[in-house]
């Protein structure tokens, strides 16, 4: 995600780059919308912050909030996608019984002509509901809002990320689930990493070991102690 949110406004950009006189208010919405989230979230990865990272902060997550709404005819739900087509069919059968009701002495391009209008009536009504029933209001975009003020009070918040977590899950729970034969694999997973760390444990040991064997070989030829790193390998 990280990288992802340093090539899409670059991307969206020249996808966007030739609009027509019906969509320039639109593309230059949809761009405003998403450079204004990029850039909130590239300067919420930042370390430590100052009064002014903490304010263009604000200003570019206002900035999302007054733009949004371009995008809100995607954040359909599935529940408000099928409450929308049961409306739909509902208002088509009530329209079906109206009509077989009425005695009706039309030409069959007045028939047509009522047929296409409650077909246009209808999918109105199917998108004035979508329109009302689309929102941002969930927890991952409240979240945002609390960010600058969780900052002032408890400092950089990078220190609370989950992704170590999410890594050491990846390493140590998923990798050792895929190796086991799926029989009891809370017991497989357990003896996997403890072996892995145990042999990585016994190879820092022996290069350890060979580091002072080293050392002590050249002390007793009298040679020059070679210049060992300091970081041993994992």
């Amino acid at each position: 995600m990280h990288n992802l949110g340093r090539c899409i406004s670059t991307i969206l950009a020249s996808a966007l780059r030739n609009p027509d006189s019906s969509q320039y208010h639109d593309f230059k919405s949809a761009l405003k919308c998403v450079t204004a989230l990029v850039d909130f979230s590239l300067m919420a990865q930042y370390r430590s912050h100052t009064p002014d990272t903490l304010s263009y902060l604000e200003s570019y997550l206002q900035t999302f909030h007054w733009t949004k709404d371009i995008v809100l005819e995607f954040r359909t739900s599935k529940a408000t996608r099928t409450r929308a087509d049961r409306h739909h069919r509902e208002l088509r059968e009530l329209m079906a019984d109206q009509r077989a009701k009425e005695v009706d002495h039309r030409t069959l391009a007045n028939r047509r002509q009522q047929a296409d209008q409650e077909r246009v009536e209808r999918s109105d009504r199917r998108a004035d509901l979508i329109q009302r029933e689309n929102h941002f209001n969930f927890i991952k975009m409240h979240s945002l809002t609390n960010f600058a003020s969780h900052v002032r009070s408890f400092g950089s918040i990078s220190m609370y990320s989950t992704e170590i977590g999410k890594l050491a899950h990846k390493d140590q729970i998923k990798a050792g689930f895929r190796r086991s034969n799926k029989n009891d694999a809370a017991r497989q997973i357990l003896s996997q990493y403890g072996r892995q760390y145990a042999l990585g444990m016994r190879l820092q040991t022996i290069e350890a070991l060979s580091k002072v064997k080293a050392v002590i070989v050249a002390e007793d030829s009298g040679m020059e102690m070679p210049a060992f790193s300091s970081h041993s390998r994992p």
